[in-house]
This record gives structure tokens, sequence and C-alpha cells, in this order.
């Protein structure tokens, strides 16, 4: 049991990518993106990461792009499980919402490209996945379901326990930062190539705990660690009472009086083992991990010219990413199977997936272009911890179109949308770590200062499916029952639907950007 009530520490997972993009890939690196995010085969500074083929058609100079992201985001579970109605502040309601807030106040990125004939000579910097931090001030259900086993099989256990109480804290920062650096070459007047190299960086910090856990009995609540510790240690008491008392009856001839002082000696000797074994389960636990790795991986892209359309292909590798823990967890949280994941000097793999892009845009007259794309990430193929990547049913799939309307020389105004489609499966999706299939619609404008000088200003909202999960284990919460009382008494719980559960999960996102486009 002790192993399962402080797996719910891994929370740390709730730190996933709170930008666009794939599950560990963020593709608004400028805010001409938050503009319009179908980019794939746009001319433009941006290109340097969207479409960096492309870039080698702008003129001859040198161009810089600086942009600014803010990001806000929520992430709601709603989460039904029987033994939340045990919880003293849940006024005996069985759902629960958890709610958490991901932010990423600042997201900087820089786009340079150095144009000389036929070479375009580029170079970008930006957080290219993760995008900020996650807090859940109340936990997750998948914690406090553990928790309200206590009271659930407290009366098999011949306990009186009818409530429980519990204090948590959930909190993950993940930032993976990338320098991407290459160059394009006009191989003639309609087709450029492309070849770069792309270097990331990853940090990650989680911190949480778990602590206070409390039971009540009677009317008061009583910290669970000490009352299964003075339970057992009056267990081990009542045990060597009866073992004394069964010497003492065998000394005396009479066997069948120590034959019953003895078997109530072992029964006691494993009440006392049960409760130490409870008392160690619910003492306190903390977390707090630093994780840190390099990967580099190239990338790869062609544009071609053709009448008044442009096309634009872009692939980039994988990125395997080993990323090595600094930790200052708490003896108990060491000693635990469950938070390997965690541990000081444990090395855990957190590859970033390969990427196609394609993309096409018409320019219908000289003042309106319109424009779509095509991105596939190949998750399967990028390790992650525990090789959940193949849980998934396949890679995630964007669907994204756009249009650019120049109401003069002075002011371009945009709008895009883009689908998001992720191959999940009830066994992948978690609410420690989660995302749901999406659409979004970016729209923003350009205004050019002068010959030199351009800004960006966009806004970007992503609207999220609600993705429900229903199963008859809530939180494989028979693993943990059939270690206790043996899995013929699991399994009878799961048949007699005690333990089932479900799991609702919903996310917000909005995003600001303002960027500056400089070009000499």
């Amino acid at each position: 049991m002790k192993r399962i009530l402080s797996a719910a520490l891994v929370m740390a997972m709730t730190a996933t990518n709170s930008l666009a993009g794939g599950l560990l890939t963020n593709t608004n690196q400028n805010v001409a993106f938050l503009r319009n995010p179908s980019r794939d085969a746009a001319i433009g500074i941006d290109g340097v990461y969207s479409n960096p083929a492309g870039v080698a058609f702008m003129p001859e100079g040198i161009h810089l792009s600086f942009n600014l992201q803010s990001a806000w985001q929520t992430r709601t579970v709603t989460s039904t499980f029987g033994g939340f109605k045990f919880g003293v502040d849940n006024n005996g309601q069985v759902t629960k919402k958890f709610e958490g807030e991901a932010n990423a106040p600042v997201v900087p990125s820089v786009q340079a490209a150095i144009n000389r004939g036929k070479w375009s000579f580029q170079a970008s910097f930006a957080v290219t996945g993760g995008g900020g931090k996650c807090i859940f001030d109340k936990g997750l259900g998948s914690f406090e379901s553990v928790v309200s086993l206590i009271p659930m099989l407290a009366p098999s256990l011949g306990l009186d326990i009818s409530g429980y109480d519990y204090d948590s804290y959930l909190k993950g920062r993940q930032y993976y930062f990338g320098l991407q650096l290459g160059s394009a070459y006009r191989v003639t007047d309609w087709l450029s190539a492309y070849a770069g190299v792309r270097l990331s960086y990853g940090s990650a910090n989680y911190h949480g705990y778990l602590r206070d856990i409390r039971v009540k009995t009677g009317d008061e609540l009583t910290g669970a660690s000490d009352f299964f510790g003075s339970l057992s240690q009056k267990a081990i008491i009542a045990a060597a009472q009866c073992a004394e008392a069964a010497e003492q009856y065998a000394a005396a001839g009479d066997a069948a009086t120590a034959a019953k002082y003895e078997a109530m000696a072992q029964q006691y000797t494993a009440s006392a083992r049960t409760a130490g074994a409870l008392s160690k389960a619910t003492s306190d636990v903390t977390l707090n991990c630093d994780q840190t790795g390099f990967g580099a991986a190239p990338t790869i892209g062609l544009h071609a010219k053709v009448w008044h359309l442009d096309f634009a292909v872009k692939y980039d590798f994988r990125t395997k990413m080993n990323l090595k823990n600094v930790s200052a967890n708490s003896e108990s949280a060491n000693n635990l199977t469950a938070l390997a994941k965690f541990a000081d000097g444990a090395h855990v793999r957190e590859d970033s997936p390969a990427l196609l892009t394609v993309g096409a845009a018409w320019q219908i007259i000289k003042q309106v272009r319109i424009s779509a794309g095509y991105h596939h990430f190949f998750d399967k193929s990028a390790k992650s911890y525990g090789d959940k990547q193949k849980l998934l049913d396949g890679g995630t799939n964007e669907v994204l179109a756009g249009i650019d309307y120049d109401v003069c020389d002075r002011l371009q105004l945009s709008v895009g949308l883009q689908s998001t489609n992720y191959q999940f499966t009830d066994e992948y999706m978690s609410d420690i770590s989660f995302t749901t299939s999406s659409y979004t619609i970016g729209c923003g404008a350009g205004i050019r200062i002068n010959d030199h000088v351009k800004i960006n200003v966009a806004y970007f909202q992503t609207n999220y499916d609600t993705y429900n999960k229903t199963t008859s284990d809530y939180g494989n919460l028979s693993q943990m029952i059939g270690a206790m009382a043996g899995t013929d008494a699991a399994s009878a719980l799961v048949s007699k639907g005690a333990l089932a559960g479900s799991d609702s999960f919903s996310r917000t996102n909005k995003a600001f950007g303002l960027g500056v486009d400089l070009s000499f």
C-alpha cells in the first residue's frame, strides 16, 4: 500500500506542453504563427522555424525577428469514485472537480537570417517544448482515490474509520529550449533546399507533497500514521501477552487452551504487521526533483514556387533526450519504486518526436493570400519513460488553414485555424498527464512602421474537446487491494462495481503575442 499511496506524487507529469503543437513540441515559435497558424509555405523571417527553405526567397540582407508570447491554460479533471464520499470536506459526494493552472507568462523567441546571393544562413532560439508550469493545489482524483481506500477497507480490517482528510500540493515546470542552425540554398529560381540541426536543452522541476493524512474515528480526526502506529504497538503487546499465556498453559498441561492463545498471538502478530505497514504508508512524502538534458537532431526542407503558388515540406528528425535527475526527495520517497523516475541520479527518457510538415500558399490577388498545411508528429517512435508511447494508437495529426489580407501597404490582417487530433487510448490517458484533441483560432495584425520595421500583434485561443474515460477498476486500485487482501477479494470488488469510476478531461488555452521584425 505504501508504494501505491505514494505513487500519486507522480503528479510531476502534469507539466506537459502548454503551448501549440504535439505532445512535446511547440510549433508557435513566432507571433506570425499566432496571427495565422498556417505558415508552412509562407515566406518570411518566421520561416526560420516553420519553412526554412522558403527564407532563401527573401530579399538580400539581414532579417531579424524578436517575439514575446504569454500563455494561460487551465486543466480540469472531473473525477467520480465511490470512495470520495468518505472525504470530510466532500459532503458525501462521489464526484469532484480538480483544477490546475498552467501559465507561461513570458515565452521569448528570436529568428535571424542573412541572405547573400543564393544562400540564406539562419539561426533560431525558442522554447521548443514544454512551455510553463502547472499547479494543482488540491491534488488529483487518482491520488485521493487511494487515500479513500482506508475507510473503504476499514471494516474488512476490523477498524472503525468513517472518513479521511489529507493535504497535498502538486507542481511541475518544464521547458525545452531549442537552438536551430542551418542554411538554405536557391537551387533554381523556383526551388530551394534547407539543411540544419536543432540543439535542445531540457530543464524541468517537479515538486509536491502528500502529508497530514488523517482518519476519522468517532467524531475526531487523527493522524493516520500515528493512529496505525499505535494500533501496531498495541497488537505487538497483545501478541506477546498471548504468546506468554500459551506457554504457561502448555507448561500446565492444558494443550487446548495453549493452542487457543497461540492462535490469538498469531492473529495479533498479523494485525501488528498490517497496522505497521499502514503507518508507514500514511507517512509524509515529499518530492523535489530537477531534470536536465541535451539532445540534437537534423532538420531538412524544400520550397518550390510555381506561378502564384508556393509549396513547402519540412522534416524534423526525432530528438533523443535523456534527462538526468538531481533530487532532494524525502527518504520516504527515495525508497519507493513508484517514484523511481525522480530518484537522484536517475536518467529519464523523454524524446521529442519527429515532425513532418507540408504546406501550400496561393496569392489569389495581390492583396490576398490563402494557405493550408498538414502536420504529422511521429509520437509512437518517440520513446518516453516506461515506454508509455506504446499505449498510443498513432501519431498526432494537424490540419491548418488561413488567410492574410493586405489592407494597405502598412497594415496586414490575418486569421487562421488549426485542428489537432491525438490518437489516444484510455490506457494512455490519466489525470496525471493529459491533453485532448482541439481546434485553434488565431488572429492578428502586422503593422509596417517603415521599410525596415514591422510590428506583429496576435491573439491565439485553443478550444479543447472533452475526453471521457470510464473504468471498472479506477486507478488500477485492485492491484493494491490484491496485495493486501488477496486477488480473489480484489476481483470480487471489481465484479460488484465497488471500484468503478470515471474521469472527464478538459483544458483551456489562451495566448497573446507581440513581436518586431527587422530588415536591413
